[in-house]
């Protein structure tokens, strides 16, 4: 199993300053970069404080400029914001700018106010973003593409420049018959449970292993990654403090993926009706020896890569040193030589 940390990007106080906030993202990565994780992944989220990167190819193309080794994933590009028109040519080159280290996650949108006031409505962006992944992979495989469609419709065009190399896709999903449809439609799978429970999860694998064992030999190169919140704790108070962040931050979720109450940009938590112990008990905030015997379940049933989510709220400091001590203390357990793996491998 693979390691990813995950840049989110959590800016529940403006006056920090986007450019503090981005300066730590790069020194996460830096730091996931020395001490052999195999990616960073970067979301893709506008107009709100949570998650926020409105820039993701940008950005990808700069951790790419500072980092030696380390894959980057985005987690996930918002197809129906987009143009795949103009999307194509820029997926190309952050792949060129970023030497063949970028894999692509595709997604839907998840936050009704986001994909609302950037003109797609939630309901309406399954529909879209089924067609646009179409109208992308035509781009990117083929020249002289036409489309007549639903949301596009367009006379012959060939993207340029080419790409030089199949770009991995990866298909987000969540509920466990999105990820095996998507998984038999050939799509490398990123998925997490989000708060769900350990069955949930469970249920996500075994979706992805019954589709990637319908296609045979077909399926035999397919990667599942998955996401939690996650975090290292030294004890049992260290644990309580830091589920209790987590009980805030899912607060923050709660509001942007329903009533969406927000003041210039920064999102009201909404108090929980889950209770804190239901939160604390899906996530993985323990200890180092807890966290390798959870993650030996993980790799038992086939997730390939795991993306470590720590930035929910800690500080700095605590963030930098929870990826040295996952690094020093969990990855052991798991990853052989990092270093001597080709940066061109496949996903």
């Amino acid at each position: 199993m693979k390691f990813s940390v995950q840049l989110s990007c959590d800016y529940p106080d403006p006056t920090y300053g986007g450019k503090q906030l981005y300066a730590d993202m790069i020194e996460q990565a830096l730091l996931a970069d020395r001490l052999g994780f195999d990616a960073v992944s970067i979301t893709e989220h506008h107009l709100i404080n949570l998650l926020m990167m409105p820039a993701p190819l940008q950005f990808a193309v700069k951790i790419a400029g500072v980092t030696e080794r380390v894959k980057i994933i985005l987690g996930v590009a918002v197809l129906p914001l987009h143009d795949m028109r103009v999307y194509a040519g820029e997926l190309v080159c952050a792949d060129i700018f970023t030497d063949h280290r970028l894999l692509v996650g595709l997604g839907r949108g998840a936050f009704p106010f986001e994909t609302a006031r950037m003109g797609v409505p939630i309901d309406k962006t399954l529909e879209k973003f089924n067609e646009s992944v179409a109208v992308l992979q035509a781009l990117l495989a083929e020249e002289e593409v036409s489309w007549c469609g639903k949301y596009y419709q367009f006379e012959p065009l060939t993207v340029m420049p080419r790409p030089d190399r199949k770009i991995p896709l990866l298909m987000s999903a969540v509920k466990p018959e999105a990820i095996y449809h998507s998984t038999r439609r050939g799509f490398h799978i990123m998925t997490t449970p989000l708060a769900g429970d350990h069955q949930y999860m469970l249920d996500q694998v075994d979706a992805f292993n019954r589709g990637k064992s319908e296609l045979g030999s077909a399926g035999e190169g397919l990667t599942l990654t998955l996401s939690r919140v996650s975090f290292l704790v030294k004890d049992e108070a260290d644990r309580r403090a830091k589920n209790n962040i987590a009980h805030h931050y899912y607060g923050r979720f709660d509001n942007i993926r329903g009533s969406g109450v927000m003041h210039h940009g920064v999102i009201s938590p909404l108090p929980r009706t889950v209770p804190i112990e239901k939160t604390a008990e899906n996530l993985l905030v323990c200890t180092p020896s807890e966290m390798i015997d959870k993650l030996k379940v993980y790799e038992s049933v086939g997730v390939d890569r795991f993306i470590l989510n720590i930035n929910f709220g800690n500080s700095q400091a605590e963030m930098l040193e929870c990826i040295e001590n996952f690094a020093t203390q969990v990855m052991p357990h798991f990853v052989v030589d990092i270093a001597s793996v080709p940066v061109r491998q496949a996903v």
